[in-house]
């Protein structure tokens, strides 16, 4: 569960919401004076947005990105579509979105290949532990990685000028969509994202090893094959980070409020408000309702759908006065205000945790500890009064709380992995006691069982027995929108639906004669429950899977539901190929592998088929330094040194899904050559 997505999402609004202008020059403000024309050439307005999921062994991963560019199918390049460097935690970006920057591109031009740079000087990549990794990860708890231990591979340039570039093929060529009219901006059809996705769970991102002659680890920082395309169809379902901004004015009569944001910067061990530079502009609920805390001045706190409240219209108006809020996107692009947090004092508004859950009182529900951005842990009280929200857009969850006090802790509502953000009721106390808690993700993953007709169990186990859990899922109901087909983005699906990593548009869902649940107890079961084994019980491994679950679906109006579930791989420890790579069915291959503590071998099936190939790596060793090779598989060469690596002996790692036959189809490969590092590390 390490996704990490950079998101581009495209709007016919100048949703330059969070930016100052693309490439072209655009105005900083959401509502530009000259709308596109609807013209084949006219320019149309990008909101860029950065998220990914979660790491259990990673407290941040901390990138700087300097430049992203798009290639058309004549060959021309982009200007850089970001005005200014994007710096942030991937970690902290779990399943939400945070907006870059927006750019001008060209109504009708179809876009084909992205390039992303990176600055990879020392310090530049950041790596934290997290406060409780998974057992055997070789770093201590809270610990900063030094940039000495820091290797960022394919790296260019000068000292204090490095950089490294990802280059990828969009997975499907991407249209910059026509503006209906010339005055009027939106969009002819859906507005759609373009999904260029950091994959944080991709074998070769992040490796480590022990030097030749022992001492701390030295990771390597991998970004040439985790970037790639994720097709996703709708802007509505991104869930958006909360803001920080200053208000700059306050239209009552269009219940709109005009922010300039605010970048949240540490100097001289205190953090404080730096302009960016970018605006935006964004509307009350006038439906639901949108939720206004004064921190200042608590009897002010209501639910406002207009700015009738003279005393909130007041502190709003109030010169040097700060916020933090909760948006989501319309269809056309622009932002709704769920929540807004306000007060004189910008540390009132930031004061508040935000990171992953990392332990839970699930006995008593009174307390829950979570990382922060710098890697720290914060301990949180809870009370009878502590609301909990769900960030779902578009669902009354998103504004309405979900539970109340220590009872829903209690019921296993809240689990370790949760992405949350806490609004404390006294910011100067310690501990902190939550007023509110927003749930903005809930990643579930771990074992597959217990799999029938109306839903299926997830269980992990962590390094603290105490945070285990198995969480018993409902199916969404076969009615709820669920996204599209991303091979026919015409077919909408409903209900339940699953796919295998690494594959994201090879969608299984129900339609015709394809029943996707019957399909996934198959997927999942089978005679030896979808499992593998080295003939122990400590090295027999079970089908695993993840989802991001949703409250309140009709399914399970009181608790989670899996919307989706993605058949993860499994990565089988400390394994030594026990034979040689042999030809088995159409474009694949198969090769035996021993693990330690196992007294039998496993089959592993490699593919070479193009666009499903597995990905193979040849991992070389020369004393400190680590080189990671690419091996193509669907080539000659490729397959040719991946033939000569695999013979017995070779240490190897696997990573790849159970099949029910009890053999393992390879999602990667790593092969080690040079000095070996301990065969129990």
């Amino acid at each position: 569960m390490k996704h990490s997505k950079l998101l581009i999402g495209t709007s016919l609004l100048a949703l330059l919401s969070a930016c100052g202008g693309g490439g072209s020059g655009s105005a900083s403000t959401d509502n530009p004076t000259t709308p596109p024309s609807a013209t084949t050439n006219s320019p149309v307005v990008v909101p860029i947005v950065v998220s990914d999921a979660s790491s259990e062994d990673w407290a941040a991963i901390n990138v700087k990105i300097l430049s992203l560019t798009l290639t058309d199918s004549t060959g021309k390049t982009t200007a850089n579509l970001l005005t200014t460097p994007w710096s942030g935690n991937l970690v902290q970006l779990d399943n939400i979105a945070s907006s870059l920057n927006a750019a001008n591109l060209t109504s009708g031009t179809t876009y084909t290949s992205a390039s992303i740079v990176i600055s990879a000087n020392p310090g530049d990549v950041g790596l934290v532990v997290a406060s409780d990794p998974e057992t055997g990860f070789p770093e201590k708890p809270n610990t900063t990685i030094d940039p000495s231990r820091i290797v960022i591979q394919n790296a260019t340039g000068t000292t204090g000028n490095l950089t490294v570039t990802a280059n990828l093929k969009l997975e499907k060529p991407f249209t910059a969509p026509q503006a209906t009219s010339a005055t009027n901006p939106t969009p002819t059809g859906s507005s759609g994202v373009l999904n260029l996705e950091f994959d944080l769970d991709h074998p070769a991102f992040i490796v480590g090893h022990v030097p030749a002659g022992g001492g701390a680890n030295i990771w390597s920082v991998n970004f040439s094959g985790p970037v790639k395309h994720k097709p996703v169809a709708d802007l509505t379902r991104l869930v958006l980070s909360h803001k920080y901004a200053s208000v700059t004015s306050v239209a009552p009569s269009l219940n709109s409020v005009v922010f300039e944001l605010q970048t949240p910067t540490l100097t001289n061990g205190n953090w404080g408000p730096v302009d960016s530079g970018k605006s935006m502009t964004a509307t009350l609920d006038t439906t639901n309702g949108t939720l206004f805390y004064d921190l200042d001045t608590p009897a002010n706190n209501a639910t406002i759908k207009d700015f009738s409240n003279a005393a909130i219209l007041a502190a709003l108006q109030q010169s040097g006065e700060y916020v933090r809020i909760a948006t989501r996107y319309q269809q056309n692009g622009s932002f709704v205000i769920t929540r807004i947090y306000a007060s004189k004092s910008f540390s009132k508004v930031f004061v508040s945790p935000e990171g992953h859950v990392t332990h839970v009182d699930g006995r008593n529900g009174s307390s829950f500890q979570m990382d922060n951005a710098d890697g720290s842990t914060t301990n949180i009280l809870i009370d009878a009064s502590t609301k909990f929200f769900f960030r779902n857009p578009n669902a009354a969850s998103d504004a309405t709380p979900i539970g109340t006090g220590t009872s829903f802790i209690a019921a296993g509502n809240l689990l370790r992995g949760f992405k949350v953000k806490v609004t404390p009721a006294d910011a100067t106390a310690k501990p902190l006691r939550a007023s509110t808690v927003d749930i903005e993700s809930a990643p579930m993953n771990g074992s597959i069982s217990s799999v029938t007709a109306t839903g299926f169990n997830l269980g992990y186990r962590f390094n603290t027995p105490n945070d285990n859990y198995t969480s018993k899922l409902n199916y969404i109901d076969s009615a709820t929108a669920n996204g599209n087909d991303p091979l026919n983005p015409a077919t909408a699906i409903t209900g339940f639906k699953f796919w295998s990593y690494g594959y994201p548009t090879l969608v299984t869902y129900t339609s015709g004669s394809t029943d996707a649940i019957k399909q996934f107890i198959a997927a999942t079961g089978g005679a030896n429950n979808a499992a593998i084994s080295f003939g122990t019980p400590n090295t027999t491994y079970y089908a695993a899977g993840s989802t991001y679950a949703v409250w309140g679906d009709k399914a399970n109006a009181n608790g989670w539901s899996a919307p989706f579930a993605v058949l993860m791989p499994i990565t089988i420890p400390r394994t030594t190929a026990a034979g040689t790579l042999t030809a088995g069915a159409a474009s694949s291959y198969t090769f035996p592998v021993t693990a330690q503590g196992g007294t039998k071998p496993v089959t592993i099936t490699v593919s070479t088929a193009s666009g499903s190939a597995t990905l193979a790596y040849q991992v070389d060793r020369s004393n400190d330094k680590v080189t990671l090779s690419p091996q193509d598989l669907t080539s000659a060469a490729g397959l040719a040194a991946l033939q000569a690596a695999i013979k017995t002996g070779t240490r190897v790692e696997v990573s790849g899904i159970p099949q029910s036959d009890g053999s393992l189809k390879a999602v990667s490969v790593k092969y080690y050559t040079g000095t070996q590092q301990d065969s129990s590390r």
